[in-house]
């Protein structure tokens, strides 16, 4: 099996070998850089199989990095790390599309979780779940691509699969904010601004094309939560 690479994005010298020490021994081969600016270059041009990313950092800012590196690679798996207190910044860095985060100080055990499950959640392609017929455009989850009759195509990122697959799996029924959080995001949702959902529910919309002024296939039920208007995804 071709061994993982993980590109460890951190300025502390001591975290970053602590963290790249862990990674080792877990299996996992790494790329480093100690500033954003390195890291941006890296993160946009090497290639690897997941980001640990720092939020603070000399240079462009971890949140800078990742708004980069969602625009050109939407479907990158990406942990952020943050310093406790920073809530803020962790509710911004799931916003923008981070799959999860760690909190330092972290454990080996705590961090190789993670990555593990990361990384397992992007490999992961139920065989059950495929394609979505959205009016003039189809959905190919496995490819997490949407192609539109009339040419064009979308890019999916893994979360937007992940979100657009859970939604689709439970047509008809109004899906709440936190339980997206939960079963989706595999985090428990106390304390965890719910706004990160509709950021990410705005930017699948504009992506599959679905009128924000007036949707048709991801609606918003007031007071609730959101619910996919359309069959269930099919084989």
């Amino acid at each position: 099996m071709k061994q993982k690479q993980v590109l460890v994005i951190e300025d502390d010298a001591s975290i970053r070998r602590g963290v790249v020490d862990a990674l080792t021994f877990g299996g996992y081969a790494t790329l480093e850089a100690d500033n954003g600016d390195d890291g941006l270059d890296l993160s946009l041009t090497a290639t690897y199989d997941l980001l640990l990313l720092d939020l603070v950092l000399p240079g462009r800012d971890g949140l800078d990095i990742l708004e980069e590196l969602r625009s050109a690679r939407p479907a990158q798996p990406v942990i952020v790390m943050t310093a406790r207190g920073e809530e803020s910044d962790r509710v911004r860095g799931l916003q923008l599309g981070a799959d999860d985060y760690v909190v330092k100080p972290f454990s080996v055990k705590e961090l190789l979780a993670r990555v593990e499950a990361v990384l397992r959640r992007s490999a992961e392609r139920p065989s059950d779940v495929l394609t979505l017929d959205l009016g003039d455009g189809r959905v190919d989850l496995a490819r997490r691509e949407v192609l539109f009759t009339g040419g064009g195509r979308s890019e999916l990122s893994e979360r937007e699969v992940q979100l657009l697959r859970y939604l689709a799996a439970n047509a008809g029924r109004a899906v709440s904010r936190e339980e997206i959080l939960t079963r989706v995001w595999g985090i428990d949702p106390t304390g965890v601004e719910t706004r990160t959902i509709d950021m990410h529910v705005a930017r699948l919309r504009e992506k599959i094309r679905d009128d924000k002024a007036s949707p048709q296939w991801i609606l918003t039920v007031r007071g609730k939560g959101y619910m996919f208007a359309g069959n269930e995804v099919s084989p």
